[in-house]
């Protein structure tokens, strides 16, 4: 029970987290240099230069509320509620940030940095919401839609309707800021991807070795990880071996590979990085 509620305390602390990077990444530096980059906020961006009362992160409100209202309407008790938590506190603390750091342009005369903060900031707060089952809501709730009742290629749907709303700025703000929104479309995914992966990384340790009680001792009781066993035989020397295959994280696979030397310097091990592992101690199969 103790440590369920460590891990919604966990989860609910990052999320606030990824939340928070999005907002402060999109408010202070795309929508004051009309960067778009897709999605509600990009889109929200190009409204507000056509309508030039409008204010972007009003729109980005009301456009998300209705949109998470469709996905209830939809998906009912199943639809996500860490996705309906973070879509609700993404849209309030932009209209927050309109109100108490009104902003008249941009912080810096420095496009291309703040271009650098309007694309990382969001692709890491995205990428920690990724990585815990939940997303900011907006297109992503079309794509879920989408999903359910048609056989579309979601990424490429997503991709197109994105491409669109930032070609758009070409026309509604010019040549420069549509390029700088492209260019922060491109450098988007790939960013995500990235965080997502290093965030789960892991090292996959193949050992070949004689040792392999003291090894997989060390595995279990310190590391409190597991290990499987594998009979091996040398093909030049036909000495029998053991192969023994565990995964740890980055801190651990230190410590492994330093016990491993200690109790077998003859070991052959092999080290991998991997960042999908399905199965105790880390993701579960959902």
């Amino acid at each position: 029970m103790l440590r369920i509620k460590r891990e919604q305390v966990k989860d609910f602390f990052i999320i606030n987290l990824g939340v928070l990077l999005m907002s402060t990444g999109i408010y202070f530096f795309k929508f004051p240099n009309h960067f778009s980059t897709g999605g509600v906020s990009g889109l929200s961006v190009i409204m507000g230069g056509i309508i030039p009362n409008l204010k972007p992160g009003a729109f980005v409100f009301v456009l998300n509320m209705i949109l998470l209202i469709i996905g209830f309407l939809f998906f009912g008790k199943g639809f996500g509620v860490k996705t309906a938590y973070a879509s609700i506190a993404f849209s309030a603390q932009i209209w927050i940030l309109e109100i108490v750091f009104p902003l008249s342009g941009p912080l810096t005369d420095q496009p291309l940095l703040e271009l650098v903060y309007a694309v990382l900031l969001p692709a890491f707060g995205s990428a920690l919401l990724f990585n815990n089952d939940a997303s900011s809501g907006g297109t992503d709730i079309v794509a879920m839609i989408l999903k359910k009742y048609s056989s579309l290629d979601i990424g490429k749907a997503l991709l197109i309707s994105d491409s669109i709303i930032t070609v758009s700025a070409i026309f509604v703000f010019g040549v420069k800021i549509g390029l700088f929104s492209i260019a922060g479309l491109l450098s988007k995914a790939l960013i995500v991807d990235t965080v997502i992966e290093s965030i789960n990384l892991n090292k996959f340790f193949t050992i070949i070795t004689t040792k392999p009680d003291e090894i997989c001792a060390f595995i279990n009781r310190d590391l409190n990880r597991g290990a499987t066993v594998q009979d091996a035989k040398g093909a030049f020397t036909h000495q029998p071996k053991k192969i023994v295959v565990a995964v740890v994280n980055r801190p651990q696979a230190v410590r492994l590979q330093r016990h491993i030397r200690e109790v077998d310097p003859d070991a052959f091990i092999l080290i991998t990085n991997t960042s999908e592992i399905i199965g105790k101690g880390f993701r579960g199969v959902h």
